[in-house]
C-alpha cells in the first residue's frame, strides 16, 4: 500500500499548445507502483483552461472544488464539485476554469497512455 499527500507531489504546469493557468500533479503512476491507472491532480486558475485536446484513451474526471466547464464538440456543460466526467477515446475535450476560485479536478488515465 502507498499513501501519498497532494501537496508533496510538485505541481508541473501544463504546457501544452492551448492551456493556460494549468497544473498538474502526478498523484499515483508507474513510479508508485501503480500497475494499471495513473490518477493525477489538475488544477485550474481562474479563467484558465487545459488545451482542446483528444487521444485515442478513455480517461475519468472528478470535480473537487470550484466551478468550470467541459467543452466538447457538442457544446459547454457546466462543472460543479461532486461532478464525474467519462471522456471516451477519440472525444475533444477542454477543461475551462468559470469560477473565480482554483477549479480542482482528479484525473484518471490507463498507466500505459500516461507518457504519450
Amino acid at each position: 500500500m502507498k499513501i501519498v499527500h497532494s501537496t508533496e507531489v510538485e505541481a508541473e504546469s501544463v504546457d501544452a499548445e492551448g492551456a493556460k493557468g494549468a497544473t498538474i500533479r502526478e498523484l499515483l503512476t508507474d513510479r508508485e507502483g501503480a500497475p494499471t491507472f495513473a490518477m493525477r491532480l489538475f488544477e485550474v486558475g481562474p479563467g484558465g483552461c487545459t488545451p482542446l485536446h483528444e487521444h485515442p484513451w478513455e480517461h475519468e474526471v472528478f470535480v473537487l472544488e470550484g466551478q468550470g466547464q467541459v467543452v466538447g464538440e457538442q457544446g459547454a456543460n457546466d462543472l460543479a464539485p461532486g461532478d464525474a466526467v467519462l471522456v471516451l477515446p477519440g472525444e475533444k475535450h477542454q477543461f475551462v476554469n468559470a469560477g473565480q476560485t482554483k477549479m480542482r479536478m482528479l484525473c484518471l488515465i490507463p498507466l500505459a497512455q500516461r507518457h504519450r
